[in-house]
């Protein structure tokens, strides 16, 4: 069962949330934000936007930490990705996902089949959407000509190393 009350995040850092490798979503809320009080669990909704510079800053960030983002086409945006449980909210963490000024610690996070719905600002009830509301990947999500050849180019035999 997908909680009622949902999260928007915007796409990559809400793939690398659902994919539990960002512990830490970071906020600038301020008392007395009732989003301050919540703990449990929650629907992770994906924002229908996404800028190139968002998608290359977090991609980067992760491939440092050693995780490998999905082409930007791939990302769905829009609606309901997956679910997740706030345990605390921080005001400092150690964390390389901690940028403050506060983050909410999420812990058991995972996808969900996508689900389209409008998002909100805050922790909102959510609902089922058309699936036409969904977002057609930007010409700049698609892979070039180039990286497609690249991509489908496999050598038979194997590679040595």
């Amino acid at each position: 069962m997908i909680p009622r009350l949902a999260l928007s995040i915007r796409q990559p850092w809400a793939y690398a949330v659902v994919m539990g490798w960002k512990s830490i979503e970071n906020r600038s809320w301020r008392q007395p934000n009732p989003g301050l009080k919540f703990r449990g669990e929650f629907a992770i909704h994906a924002s229908k936007g996404m800028t190139s510079q968002e998608y290359e800053d977090c991609a980067e960030f992760c491939a440092d930490l050693g995780f490998i983002m999905p082409q930007p086409a791939e990302l769905l945006r829009g609606g309901i990705v997956g679910v997740g449980r706030v345990v605390d909210i921080v005001k400092e963490s150690d964390s390389p996902w901690f940028f403050g000024p506060r983050g909410l610690v999420i812990t058991d996070a995972k996808p969900v089949p996508f689900i389209p719905s409008a998002g909100a600002l805050g922790f909102f009830e959510w609902k089922p959407g058309p699936a036409e509301d969904v977002p057609s990947p930007a010409r700049w999500m698609l892979p070039t000509d180039r990286e497609q050849h690249v991509m489908h180019q496999v050598d038979p035999q194997g590679t040595l190393l």
